[in-house]
């Protein structure tokens, strides 16, 4: 029998003689080229066959399997600082922690983070309530808005090291209804500076 190819392309690859997969040969056993054609054909098939139904079956496992705790990554959670996750949930609880520390202050109501801080009474009575020597809250008039802004802002950035997030002259620009994102983020910021006074 003779090969239009050498015997040497015929014969498997040295990773398939690695693994375990080669043909047997027995070299005290000489069989003929095409016996050897046929086990390497053989050899070769099986290989495919074999790694098609791995296939598959990876992919059933897959579909069918639930995932398993230890192979999920963990999921991020949203900041609880406050205990829940809504922002809307948060905004009343610092509202509810606002009115709590200006309970008996003349000329508070706070109801938003908008109207209820124009006058700057609200921020003078929870700077107040904190660092009550400071200043006399009792001689404050809620028509005087930017001596009202100026003295809180000052107090609870002197006395609390709460920067200022909003500026007085802002305040006074947006009038009787600022902005309330930028109450509600200057009031937050004020929690966390002074609930360590707490």
């Amino acid at each position: 029998v003779s090969f239009p190819q050498p015997a040497e392309k015929l014969l498997p690859s040295k990773s398939f003689i690695k693994a375990g997969l080669s043909p047997k040969l027995d070299k005290s056993n000489k069989s003929s080229g095409l016996d050897l054609k046929q086990d390497v054909v053989k050899s070769q098939t099986l290989l495919r066959s074999n790694g098609a139904q791995a296939k598959r079956a990876l992919f059933e496992r897959m579909n069918s399997e639930p995932l398993k705790a230890k192979d999920s990554k963990p999921k991020l959670k949203r900041s609880q600082s406050f205990g829940v996750s809504s922002a809307s949930g948060i905004k009343q609880i610092l509202l509810e922690w606002c009115r709590s520390k200006t309970i008996g202050y003349q000329n508070i109501d706070i109801q938003n983070f908008s109207s209820c801080w124009s006058d700057g009474m609200a921020f003078c009575a929870l700077v107040h309530y904190f660092f009550p020597l400071e200043f006399d809250y009792n001689n404050l008039n809620p028509a005087n808005r930017k001596k009202n802004l100026e003295l809180a802002f000052t107090t609870a950035e002197e006395q609390a090291d709460c920067l200022r997030l909003i500026e007085v002259d802002d305040m006074l620009e947006m009038g009787d209804k600022p902005d309330p994102m930028c109450v509600f983020t200057y009031v937050q910021s004020l929690y966390n500076h002074l609930k360590k006074f707490e």
